[in-house]
């Protein structure tokens, strides 16, 4: 008798996914496949709120300092916030309010990957007037970061 195992990981519980998130890694994937650094650099900081209420909030910013005489937060901070809900094994965020206006009204949806403390969140992701690029976010889960 053989028996079959089921080669897809179960889907993520709502409360899972709830607390505080620490951004680990943010990269680009090229068309190729391959990995590159991603629009926030080489030490990308950043924190993701999920609440139990369907909340989400998220800052990202660059952890490299400035180039010199090129002070500003455009290219060095992104965040938004809206609601959030789980669809299979996607997380769609309703963004409500972004640091970057052409977000505002907009639906993210990632996949998402849950390891113990690990989430991984990847999807496409375009800048004003650019064209979507791949993403690939790693997130830890923050000390204390469970209700």
């Amino acid at each position: 008798m053989t028996t079959t195992t089921n080669p897809r990981p179960p889907a993520v519980s709502p409360e899972e996914l709830v607390g505080a998130w620490e951004l680990m890694s943010y990269v680009t994937v090229e068309e190729s496949g391959a990995l590159s650094e991603g629009p926030l650099g080489p030490d990308p900081r950043g924190l993701l709120l999920y609440s139990a209420d369907g909340r989400v909030a998220v800052s990202m910013m660059r952890g490299d300092p400035p180039p010199s005489g090129r002070e500003g937060p455009a290219a060095r901070f992104m965040g938004y916030a809206g609601t959030w809900r789980l669809d299979g094994k996607q997380v769609v965020h309703q963004v409500v309010v972004s640091s970057h206006a052409y977000l505002v009204g907009t639906r993210q949806t990632r996949q998402l990957t849950l390891e113990g403390p690990v989430l991984t969140l990847s999807g496409s992701a375009g800048a004003a007037g650019g064209p979507p690029q791949q993403r690939v976010l790693i997130w830890r889960r923050a000390a204390g970061g469970r209700p």
